[in-house]
This record gives structure tokens, sequence and C-alpha cells, in this order.
């Protein structure tokens, strides 16, 4: 899926501002039709935002079920006979969109765009009531699962598996654009990087039969390599490469008949070999963080200004990637890592598939059996490969994306996790074929009883040896890591291992001469100690420090005002483990 842009032939209207707004708690909505007109009861609501911190109601920031957003849109009248499209960039988690009085499209899955033609629809020049339908409830079969309980009272409750808060709504951009009848539907480009001769794979898929040009331009805009046709190689002669930390990016401009299209490419080679991963032929070790898009107030919705904060903190810390815990991030993010060198681990939203943890942070009763009819099913699994689908067609050509994650901590050991997982892994690969895949492993499911971990490019571990278990004692925590670590390296010798999640909980402003659990000297000595560890093994090659930021969560004896495992607090200031990170981070190649 193209990102909307402007070129010599395309044009975007931004729909973000202030929409109406109003809840539906009793599912009223669609059986009295407010899509025919304004809706009831309705206030303010930016978008994007995540509507839940914007208004001070309970009703509001907890509230299960779906929820209405309108606005008036007028279609400019230069638009007249192009081909002109609506597109969410996401609508969390479900949505169904009308125009005035019909119904346009609708969408599974909250952090992935979607887009429809409208051009029947509209006329240029005319003015519509645009709305949309936003579901939040999560379900067994949804990416990420939940269930909803309802409770004595009537009411409903939503109990998610993860441990993040259920922001939802129009968390990012909404757009109306237009493009030539005959236009560009996609393109997919692949990178080889040599110090002599790179090559560039393209392939263009279009509507229409016309004459399709495609030129490869470099930052001054000189054409380094050209083709015509539909598919094809470009050849670049000592080319730039795309670099972690020095990011070159070239310009693919692709014109089909009077349509153009630009997109920014970086050359560069990825792989995950004899225990190394690497990046344009050379080892490279991940230093970072998991992450979330959560921020005071916009929950998860983005914003450019806390973006270029992020990174900058990101590079004040000597980091060199993230991965995007636990649902794809807004493009936007993608884009400036593209721009910035920044390394990217792309994950799907199947967070959750866990009963072990589900049944220890929210209690209550669960299925028997976690990979059946009743839990996590082959609906499940279908919307769960849709999601991936959606995610590689989006992501596929940003250079800074280097690995698919297609879960975190799925529970591996109950009959059926094989076959639940096991096709998943192929399709990513039949996919992308060009990027290792990857699914996140949770600490109690050892290197012998993980199913499918033989089938994965890269291990990646998350690990909290020091927290949840051994908490305290960081003498004993620091062996149990050392001994894991070395079982998992000798099963899987040629296999490089990430180490994606460790951290400790930590109250900013919390002192202690001696570390213990809480302390911001606890979190700091817990560091440093994974450090060491991690220099022992050969095959580790990367430390994704669990978390950049403290972050939001729902409500739970477990969290006091959210997870505290951030390095930075919610409003970006550092705690000492800030500082240790960067010490150890600046100085590692």
């Amino acid at each position: 899926m193209l990102k909307p842009i402007q070129t010599s032939s395309r044009e975007r209207l931004c729909l973000d501002g202030i929409w109406r707004f109003c809840l539906d708690a009793q599912d009223r909505g669609l059986k009295e039709r407010w899509f025919s007109g304004a809706l009831p009861a309705a206030r303010d609501m930016a978008v994007p935002a995540s509507y839940n911190d914007l208004i001070p109601d309970a009703a509001v920031r907890d509230h299960v079920g779906t929820v209405w957003y309108q606005t008036e849109i007028r279609v400019p009248a230069s638009w007249s006979g192009q081909r002109i499209v609506l597109r969410f960039d996401s609508a969390t988690h479900r949505a169904t969109v009308w125009l005035n009085d019909a119904e346009i499209t609708s969408h599974e899955g909250g952090y992935t765009p979607f887009d429809v033609d409208v051009t029947n629809h509209v006329a240029a020049g005319q003015t519509y009531r645009l709305s949309v339908a936003v579901d939040n409830r999560l379900h067994w079969w949804s990416i990420p699962p939940g269930r909803v309980l309802t409770l004595a009272d009537g009411r409903q409750k939503q109990q998610v598996f993860h441990d993040f808060f259920n922001y939802a709504g129009l968390h990012r951009s909404v757009w109306l654009y237009a493009t030539p009848k005959i236009y560009i539907a996609d393109v997919t480009v692949v990178t080889h990087y040599a110090a002599k001769e790179s090559k560039v794979e393209f392939k263009v898929e279009a509507l229409g039969q016309t004459n399709t040009h495609v030129a490869l331009r470099d930052v001054a805009g000189a054409v380094v390599a050209k083709a015509d046709g539909t598919s094809g190689t470009l050849v670049v002669e000592g080319a730039t490469p795309w670099q972690p930390g020095k990011a070159y990016l070239y310009s693919l401009e692709v014109t089909y008949g009077t349509d153009v299209y630009t997109l920014p490419v970086g050359i560069r080679s990825i792989e995950a070999v004899n225990g190394e991963f690497r990046i344009n032929g050379k080892p490279f070790y991940f230093k970072g963080f998991g992450m979330h898009e959560d921020h005071g107030t916009i929950g998860k919705a983005h914003s450019n200004a806390h973006m270029v904060n992020d990174f900058a903190m990101l590079d004040w810390m000597g980091a060199n990637s993230f991965r995007t815990s636990h649902y794809p991030y807004a493009e936007d993010i993608l884009d400036y890592a593209d721009r910035t060198g920044m390394v990217v681990i792309d994950e799907t939203a199947a967070v959750g598939m866990n009963l072990e943890i589900a049944g220890k942070l929210f209690g209550g009763e669960f299925p028997k059996e976690l990979y059946s009819e009743d839990a996590i099913s082959s609906r499940t699994q279908a919307t769960h490969l849709q999601a991936i689908k959606e995610l590689i067609a989006r992501d596929k050509n940003h250079p800074c994306v280097v690995m698919w994650s297609i879960g975190n901590e799925p529970d591996m050991r109950p009959v059926g996790s094989f076959e639940y997982f096991a096709p998943l892994i192929a399709a990513t690969k039949a996919l992308d074929p060009t990027r290792p895949v990857t699914l996140v492993n949770v600490m109690f499911v050892n290197e012998d009883d993980d199913t499918t971990a033989h089938l994965l490019d890269v291990l990646c571990l998350n690990r909290y040896w020091g927290w949840y278990v051994q908490g305290g004692d960081l003498q004993s925590a620091k062996a149990a890591l050392h001994q894991d670590l070395k079982k998992w390296a000798k099963k899987y010798p040629d296999k490089p291992m990430i180490i994606t999640e460790y951290g400790a909980d930590t109250l900013h402003g919390l002192h202690s001469v001696v570390p213990v659990m809480w302390s911001e000297e606890y979190q700091s000595e817990l560091m440093t100690l994974h450090g060491e560890v991690f220099d022992d093994i050969p095959t580790v090659v990367g430390e994704h420090v669990w978390n950049f930021a403290d972050f939001a969560t729902q409500q739970g004896i477990m969290r006091v005002g959210g997870n505290r495992k951030g390095v930075l607090t919610r409003e970006r200031q550092p705690k000492m483990a800030a500082y240790t990170l960067r010490n150890r981070w600046k100085n590692k190649s």
C-alpha cells in the first residue's frame, strides 16, 4: 500500500482536526442510523488522538464498545476527472465508514492503514458528511486477543491479555487524495549492496495499460540508473549504502502514463548467518529498546514533536535500534528512522497469547486449551495472517526495517502452538524472503520447550532475571541469566540472539545506598550485570531494554501509575539507568 504523497500528478488533503464525537455504550448507533445525520449528544474530539484521556470522564476513559466520529469534507474542485481515495492511517481496533448515507468500507486491525476508492461516491467541489464507527473491543479472534466480560449490572468490561493500556480511536491521520485514473497501485523495492556494484530490484503494480519509466536519483537529484517496464533491476556502481546511524536515501521515481510516484530507497543488505546479524556484510549489534507509542493526553496518537524528541533521546543514549513493541507504529516513525539511520524490528500486534501471563496479571477463569476453537483459534490465525500481510505491504520498502517479528511472548509449549505459528512463519518468509523472521520468546519457555525456535532466523528472548524471578538478588540473577543464555547458544549455535526485553520497575527519585528493588540504583545495577553477561556470549548480537519510557497500563495492584520499567519517565526525563546505558552504548560498537 503506497503512502499518500504530493507529486506532480498526485494531491492529498489532510482531514485531521476537530471532529465531532460520541460514545455508543448501548450499540444503538447502527440501528438508529447515526451516520445519516448529526451525531447525538456529540462533543469535540481531536484527530489524531486516543480519545481516552482527552476528556475528564471515566465513562470515556474506560469505555468498552463503539464510538462515533464525524466531520464534513469538501472535495477540491480541481480534482474533477481524478481517482479519489479516502485513507485512514489507523482506527483502533476496527472501523466502519460512511459517506453521507452510504457505507463505503470496514477494516479489522488497529495499527495498519486502510483505504477505499470513493470516486463513484463523490463529486469534485461538493461537500460530504464523513462518519466513522470505531470499536475498541478485543476478542479471542482479534489481534491482539482479549475478551469482553458482562458485569452483573449489565456493563461491559474489556479484559486484555497484554500489559499496556487499551488506547483507542483515530490515532493517526486521515487523508483524502487524488491520482490519475490510470495510476500506480504499488511499488516494491529490494536492494543488494556491494562495494563495487549494487542492485535495486523493482516491481511496479499499475492499473491501466501504458508505458512505465523508472529512474533512481541520488541526493543531488542526478540519475544514477534508469529502466523501462514494470519490473527489472537497476545497477548502481559505487553506491553509497544506507547504514545504521548514517542514512543515505536515493529517490526512485516511477512514471506510469501521467502518474508519478517517488519512493525513498536505502541501498543495504541484511543477513542472519553463523551467529551474526550483518548489515552490508558487517556484523551489527542492536543497542536500544522495546518502546511504546505512549504519551500523556494523546495516548497512542502520532505526534511529530514527540517523535523528534524520542529519537533525540535514543541518540543521546547511544541507541541504534528499537522494536515496535507490540504493534506496528505510525509510518511517519519508520520514515524518520529511514532518514536518521535507526534500525527497526517491526512487530505485529500479536501480544497476549499466553494464559499463564494473563492469569497472573488479570486473574479469572480461562479455557483449558490455549490453542483451541475456544481461545486462540483458526479464526485468530486468519486475523493474524492478515495482520502480517498488511504489515509487510505497508513497510516492505523501509530500509530501517531489518526483521519481522510476528508476535510477542506467546506460550509455545502447549499442543497446537506449532500448528498455529509454523504456517504464519512460513507465510511471512514467502511474503518477504529478504528479511529475517522472529517470534519473541517468553521467559518460562526454554530452549527445549519452544516448538518453533528452529524455524526462526533470529532468536529474540525476553528475560527478567532479577525482577520477576530472583528479584532483589542480583548476584543469583546474573548467574541464572548466564546459564540460560549459554543453553540457548549451545542448542542453536548458528542463530544470532537478541535479548529483546530485560529490566526492572523503577520509581523516579527513589534512591537507596544498597540497591533495592524499585530504586534507581537497582535498575542501574541490573543493566550493568546484564551487559556483562551479554558480552560473554558470542552469539548475543543485541540488547533491547524494556522499556524506553514509562507507559500507561490497565489498573491493577502490580502497576502504580503504569509500567515503570522505563529508563526515562513518561515525560522523557532520565533515570540513573539512562546514564548507565549511555556510558555502555557510547563505548560499544
